[in-house]
């Protein structure tokens, strides 16, 4: 049978950096009872984003968040949005550059990621925020 599940959750932050929510999703998908098909998730802001990305060796994720500190750095002179502080711009710009939605198949009702891939919200603001993220699963439950 074919099915469509969805739900939300909230992830509060702690300020910039990368927030594993692979379980989370996980946990959303074996409730949907989707063995075969497809999920979504899908994170309601711009000043933060969603990556697949190495979950096994911190490191990485560090080197990620350094290498966008000097990609978009905050103390840029030709910035004018800067309206909620110094991060604003250039938290909406690393946000356009990576991604708010995410997709992974799914087998056998488990996530299909790679051996070193997780799922993670990516905080680009200093200060921690509550942050929404919608989730949709379509496929058979049989």
């Amino acid at each position: 049978m074919f099915t469509v599940y969805n739900a939300e959750f909230v992830i509060r932050t702690k300020g910039k950096g990368t927030y594993e929510v692979t379980e989370k999703v996980a946990e959303l998908v074996r409730a949907s009872q989707v063995r075969t098909g497809l999920v979504n998730v899908f994170l309601q802001h711009t000043s933060a984003s969603l990556l697949i990305f190495e979950n096994a060796d911190s490191s990485a994720r560090r080197d990620l968040e350094r290498f966008f500190e000097r990609l978009v750095p905050e103390d840029a002179t030709y910035f004018s949005h800067t309206m909620e502080g110094p991060d604003d711009m250039p938290s909406h710009i690393r946000m356009a550059l990576t991604r708010t939605s995410e997709s992974i198949p799914i087998a056998d009702g488990q996530l299909r990621l790679g051996t070193w891939q997780g799922l993670f919200l990516y905080e680009h603001r200093a200060a921690g925020s509550e942050r929404s993220l919608v989730v949709s699963v379509i496929g058979t439950t049989k």
